[in-house]
């Protein structure tokens, strides 16, 4: 399937854009197009599931043989439960926070993460950006910005979070959605939001070897589909660069120490405070040259300029080029088996 696709079409499998409730199902048809995308993201708060099912089933209609080579759409959204739940209303139930929900058994958790999938698959949403696999330690809490501040957390022992992020995992894979664990390797001890701050996002404690990092290791094994990785710093893992644009953390560590083979997602670099200061272009190109596959924006205005630096780095550099055709093969070997390839 791969090589059936033109380098521009490869490089759109790559790219996940937002699309904001306010925005009419067709306000995407020319970036699918065009740039040959990948995924969508619903953000903003979506409400009612007949609404969500006909936009996803729009934006499925907009992929073709021009646009996506037939490959249809990874789309997703952050349905967390409590204060971060993107698709609510009639079709939609209310998810308690995971603070609340990580006191549950196990048997319950994953029953919350099948309810929540049945509903996304039933109305054309095939990935869910969770479960948050961060722990916050209690002198912490809501001192967090990111997590603590708005119970995003399954708990603030790392076993706890482990527990949690495998059986919500379990949940929404025997649903047949896509698990997420977020925020590799983990923002539950930085004080500011990477959305809203570029400062205030480093975290001095975690290493390659930390017990934080065990709940990411918890969900990967229980059937997770794809890591996403921060964009904090971690200076005693990666003095240099931030997580997302980090060979240390994406290639060295959760490649290799912690054997992920699967697809690896940013956080949101459109539109977030953390990456300001990085070229739009380079946000892509060095989240793939760090081991990255699929670059989330929330910006669809941000698409064409990551397209044009990931197909002139790709013309110009051999190395390069091969880490975009080994990511793309990861997204196309994810979507395969979502049944979202064309057949034959």
């Amino acid at each position: 399937m791969q090589q059936r696709l033109t380098v521009a079409q490869r490089v759109g499998q790559l790219l996940m854009v937002g699309i904001q409730p306010s925005a009419a199902p067709s306000g995407l048809d020319t970036v699918i197009t065009r740039e040959h995308l990948g995924g969508v993201i619903y953000l903003g708060g979506w409400i009612g599931a007949q609404t969500v099912d006909a936009t996803s089933a729009h934006l499925q209609d907009a992929t073709g043989p021009q646009g996506t080579g037939d490959v249809r759409l990874l789309v997703a959204a952050d349905q967390e439960g409590g204060q971060v739940q993107q698709l609510k209303g009639t079709g939609f139930s209310t998810l308690a926070s995971a603070l609340s929900t990580g006191t549950r058994s196990t048997g319950e958790i994953t029953a919350v993460g099948a309810l929540a999938g049945r509903e996304m698959l039933a109305a054309g949403v095939n990935v869910d950006l969770a479960p948050v696999s961060d722990t916050v330690p209690a002198s912490l809490g809501r001192g967090n910005g990111p997590i603590g501040r708005y119970d995003r957390q399954f708990g603030s022992d790392p076993a706890v979070v482990a527990r949690a992020v495998a059986a919500f995992t379990s949940g929404l894979r025997s649903s047949g959605v896509v698990a997420t664990v977020k925020h590799f390797p983990g923002i539950g001890r930085i004080v500011a939001n990477t959305d809203t701050s570029s400062t205030g996002i480093t975290d001095e404690t975690t290493t390659v070897t930390d017990a934080y990092l065990q709940p990411f290791v918890s969900g990967m094994r229980a059937g997770a589909g794809m890591v996403m990785v921060s964009s904090a710093r971690y200076p005693r893992i990666d003095a240099q660069s931030q997580a997302v644009f980090s060979r240390p953390i994406i290639t060295d560590l959760l490649r290799g120490r912690l054997g992920w083979k699967g697809v690896v997602i940013t956080d949101d670099v459109g539109a977030a405070r953390a990456v300001s200061a990085v070229p739009v272009g380079e946000r892509a190109t060095r989240f793939v040259d760090a081991g990255g596959d699929i670059v989330l924006t929330a910006s669809g205005a941000t698409a064409p300029v990551m397209a044009s630096a990931l197909t002139t780095r790709y013309a110009a550099d051999r190395a390069f080029a091969a880490k975009v055709e080994a990511a793309v093969g990861r997204v196309l070997a994810l979507k395969q088996g979502l049944g979202l390839l064309p057949c034959g």
